[in-house]
């Protein structure tokens, strides 16, 4: 039995049709609030029922505007919490500004470890997010945290397919670790390429591969896609390597500038990503498929309510 009252699900600007897809798991009507700008662009939040001891989530992925999505995150926990919620769990399935989890070069901010103080000292309870781009950022919140991975969810678009000769490339050293769980569900082998970034410009270059790719089809993963300079890179080398054709899986579709041009110009045949983010009719090209997270995280979201174990969800 849970310690609050009913589930209350209230959704930002960010990404609402999330949000009513989550209460459609929950079998729930989203909440109602008003979220909005004033003319001299401030934000304001109203949460039109009374939330006062209930389970409270607010869903709100950290989507462009990044900023204003962020400022509506804060105004929404604090809102809930001085309505006297009994619980408030921020669902933020993307989680912005997860590249500066470190100070790389002198002189900078650690803005994720920023994000989170944010979030702790506006009135959050929980955390609720998926794939994170580091995984230290669980360390930066003093409050409990569940990171959910789509990696299963991913996998799963591939098991029943009958791709010969498969191999998972991870798009560099670093994501290694998501490119072995997704080859150990898939039991198939996996290449490494490895790359380097220039400066703070969005520019890629893989540079090596490690793995034999020659012959197979390669399924490329990453936790999320931006400008997909990665990607594209990734894909230039193994067809330097000779993969037969290339394939590409990852949560986070950000698709910032024109990377939705650039990846439907590419040799890649097909792109799978989650609906962690909202993606404009625009960036909707033919060769972009999308598997919604949804159930997912409704799941999590009863478990929360419950006092059930979410890494249960994943076996742990």
């Amino acid at each position: 039995m849970s310690l609050f009252d009913e589930i209350k699900v209230f959704s930002g600007n960010s990404h609402p049709q999330l949000a009513r897809d989550i209460c459609k798991y929950l079998k729930i009507p989203l909440g109602e609030s008003e979220v909005f700008k004033f003319s001299n662009d401030e934000t304001f939040v109203r949460i039109r029922e009374n939330v006062r001891e209930k389970d409270v989530f607010l869903v709100q992925p950290i989507s462009s505007p990044v900023n204003d999505n962020l400022m509506e995150l804060f105004i929404m926990i604090d809102a809930a919490k001085r309505a006297s919620a009994g619980r408030i769990t921020v669902v933020i399935p993307y989680y912005a500004y997860g590249r500066t989890d470190k100070k790389d070069q002198p002189r900078v901010a650690i803005t994720a470890r920023l994000i989170a103080d944010f979030i702790i000292t506006a009135g959050a309870d929980r955390v609720l997010t998926m794939n994170l781009h580091a995984g230290q950022i669980q360390g930066f919140f003093n409050i409990p945290l569940d990171e959910l991975t789509s990696i299963p969810l991913l996998a799963k678009q591939y098991q029943d397919r009958d791709i010969k000769n498969l191999v998972v490339v991870a798009t560099d050293v670093g994501a290694a670790k998501r490119a072995h769980d997704l080859a150990d569900i898939l039991n198939t082998p996996m290449a490494i390429i490895e790359k380097q970034r220039y400066g703070n410009e969005d520019t890629v270059e893989a540079v090596n591969l490690i793995g034999d790719v020659k012959g197979k089809c390669a399924l490329i993963v990453d936790d999320e896609i931006g400008t997909g300079g990665t990607v594209i890179a990734a894909s230039k080398i193994l067809t330097k390597f000779g993969v037969n054709k290339i394939y590409c899986c990852a949560v986070h579709p950000v698709l910032s500038g024109n990377a939705a041009d650039l990846l439907a110009q590419s040799d890649i045949e097909e792109i799978i990503v989650t609906d962690t983010l909202p993606i404009p009719p625009s960036k909707m090209i033919s060769n972009l498929k999308v598997v919604s997270v949804s159930d997912m995280l409704g799941e999590a979201i009863t478990r929360i309510h419950s006092g059930l174990s979410v890494g249960a969800m994943f076996g742990h």
